[in-house]
């Protein structure tokens, strides 16, 4: 197994973190709707920086390091376009002013990477500890997988926690700008930003849960795991606005996720197999034989069915498909001029 140097792995960390520093500080100082131009060129960037990314962990670890990173990216960044979707509703159901999404988006990354940074932690710790927990991250995935097919997305701002918020907080009905308190008739009141800051908190948790546990498939590296993660939330806001009301489209699209995480589950029931066998279950020895999934299959497994939900969607989807609750469907405006 090709191994990366400590040096090599804080200092790439530290690149990136500055990357995304600077990406957070230019929409805070210049918050705008971006123009279709400026959402494909920092996409094309954030996914050519992925690329050269793996050609460096191919010459600094070797091959294993770089295809499972390339992997794991792929299976992060299909996981997180389902986000978006969310995001949507969220954006709609609370009527975050269009200038301000980039911001509400920007910090709702950040959330993520925190979240998923504590999951990978705890979950690097288990898998070293108890090679079992394989069985119950399985289990959960097929779960999951199971879910996708049968239940629509819940943005969590009718959730209890939320109810329990607004009861809580004093919080006006209108925004004042990008601001989190504001002053109505000399009363100090939070502005609906907050409940959206709330809501794609929890959001983004609910994600990690099932994200964090299906790339431990994939490499038990946690650098790995997090960077692949960090890739695939870098260009997340600019494909929002990118894709816009193609997303409400992609009526096909949970099933293709479905199927990546069905079939990351079986993977990992293959691996607690042969890491944890289960020896008191008769003829548990049989199932020893089937052999681990290899990086390769996986990889091929998650492009085809993303790129089959996709097709199938714009090809064969009814017209009136998975449209935004309380939305009109039609895609965000833009300004043509390159800001």
């Amino acid at each position: 197994m090709g191994q990366l140097h400590l040096g090599f792995e804080i200092a790439a960390l530290a690149v990136l973190v500055v990357i995304l520093l600077v990406d957070l500080l230019m929409v805070l100082k210049r918050p705008h709707l971006p123009s279709l131009k400026e959402c494909a060129g920092w996409i094309a960037f954030y996914v050519g920086l992925a690329l050269v990314f793996a050609v460096v962990l191919f010459f600094v670890g070797g091959i294993e390091p770089s295809s499972e990173f390339v992997t794991g990216w792929l299976l992060e960044y299909s996981l997180s376009i389902d986000n978006l979707f969310v995001f949507i509703v969220i954006m709609t159901k609370f009527a975050v002013p269009k200038k301000y999404q980039q911001e509400v988006l920007m910090v709702g990354i950040i959330i993520a990477l925190i979240a998923r940074a504590l999951f990978i932690v705890a979950g690097s710790v288990l898998i070293e500890n108890f090679a079992w927990v394989f069985y119950i991250f399985g289990i959960f995935l097929l779960w999951t997988a199971w879910k996708q097919t049968t239940e629509e997305e819940d943005d969590g701002s009718d959730s209890f926690i939320m109810r329990t918020v607004r009861r809580l907080l004093p919080v006006s009905e209108n925004y004042d700008g990008n601001k989190l308190r504001t002053l109505v008739d000399g009363k100090k009141l939070f502005t609906p930003m907050l409940l959206v800051f709330i809501t794609i908190g929890l959001t983004d948790v609910m994600f990690a849960l099932d994200s964090i546990p299906a790339i431990f498939a994939v490499t038990r590296n946690p650098f790995l795991v997090f960077t692949a993660n960090l890739f695939a939330l870098m260009g997340l806001r600019q494909l929002y606005f990118l894709l816009g009301g193609l997303l409400e489209r992609l009526a096909y699209l949970h099933y293709g996720i479905a199927a990546i995480l069905g079939f990351i589950g079986i993977k990992l029931m293959i691996h607690a197999i042969h890491e944890a066998p289960l020896e008191f279950i008769p003829g548990f020895s049989v199932l020893q034989k089937v052999p681990e999934v290899p990086i390769w299959l996986s990889l091929t497994v998650i492009v085809i069915s993303m790129g089959g939900a996709v097709v199938a969607s714009l090809l064969f989807a009814p017209k009136a498909s998975r449209q935004v609750e309380g939305g009109s469907g039609e895609e965000p405006e833009h300004d043509d001029a390159e800001h």
